[in-house]
């Protein structure tokens, strides 16, 4: 929590106001934010300075995991995260590749599950990663990745946190993942959520110890809309003692998180936080 507030305070502090063709407004802007997430001792790294939600953070990350491509799923699984990218962004709207109401292209888990190769046929990047570390391998290179530009048009929105590399040291699996760009009063709880999560499962599932999630973001920014709330109301509150993720232990592999894992296998415990604050939140 103290190195989230850190972060704001340095984007308050430092940043550069740049203009964002995307979305038509000026965020204020670092480069370069380094986070650590300690899964082993099971410091669930939920914001406490206003009220945060997990399981449509789990929820959105358990559809790229099954490589999802309709917000109909997500929606279903308990989140509705990609409602606006999917039927409110202009530029996917008027893109022939769109396949109607709900679609989102090939995004994120479409690149995990069914990377196209160049002969046509596809990779599962996430079955290679969990094979081999289930097995004890680690090839230096158990790499996830959601960024593949030459697919950039047919998706509704180039993905954000968008490569995950997991480490095998002894039995122990650490996890390292890259974000591009992240909208820190909104966003970063979300990743931070999923970050953690992701590794905690993955040791899990693969019968590893779980380590350390180191969560590196390249541009990480507050809207010019979300400054002054930012400024004036959460970062004048003091946080809470992070809470603990529960997961169920009955998931052991992965076609369980495929097939029957629902949000109620996930629970929070410990929690305190502050009210919660309402950040405008870009299309």
């Amino acid at each position: 929590m103290k190195q989230y507030l850190a972060l704001c305070q340095r984007i308050v502090d430092e940043g550069d106001w740049i203009e964002n063709e995307r979305t038509g407004k000026r965020c204020l802007t670092v480069i370069n934010a380094d986070l650590e997430y300690d899964v082993k001792n099971n410091q669930f790294p939920m914001i406490t300075t206003r009220k945060s939600f997990y399981k449509s953070a789990i929820a959105e990350f358990l559809g790229y995991i099954r490589g999802y491509d309709n917000v109909a799923d997500f929606r279903a699984l308990g989140t509705k995260t990609w409602d606006a990218n999917a039927n409110l962004n202009e530029a996917w709207l008027n893109n022939p590749a769109r396949k109607g109401e709900d679609d989102m292209g090939r995004v994120y888990g479409i690149q995990a599950r069914s990377w196209q190769k160049p002969d046509g046929s596809f990779m599962d990047q996430l079955k290679k990663v969990v094979d081999n570390l289930t097995n004890g391998i680690d090839d230096r290179a158990e790499i996830i990745t959601f960024y593949n530009p030459g697919e950039f048009d047919l998706g509704c929105l180039r993905p954000c946190m968008h490569t995950h590399t997991f480490s095998l040291v002894g039995d122990t699996l650490h996890l390292t993942s890259y974000q591009r760009s992240c909208d820190v009063p909104l966003g970063l709880n979300f990743n931070q959520v999923q970050v953690f999560t992701f590794l905690a499962l993955m040791a899990q599932i693969t019968g590893k110890k779980a380590g350390k999630a180191y969560h590196k973001i390249v541009n990480a920014h507050i809207y010019e809309d979300q400054l002054q709330i930012m400024v004036d109301v959460q970062l004048k509150r003091e946080p809470f003692d992070s809470p603990q993720l529960k997961i169920n232990p009955e998931i052991k592999s992965l076609q369980d998180l495929e097939t029957w894992v629902t949000m109620d296998d996930f629970e929070v415990v410990g929690y305190q936080c502050h009210d919660a604050i309402k950040y405008p939140f870009a299309v």
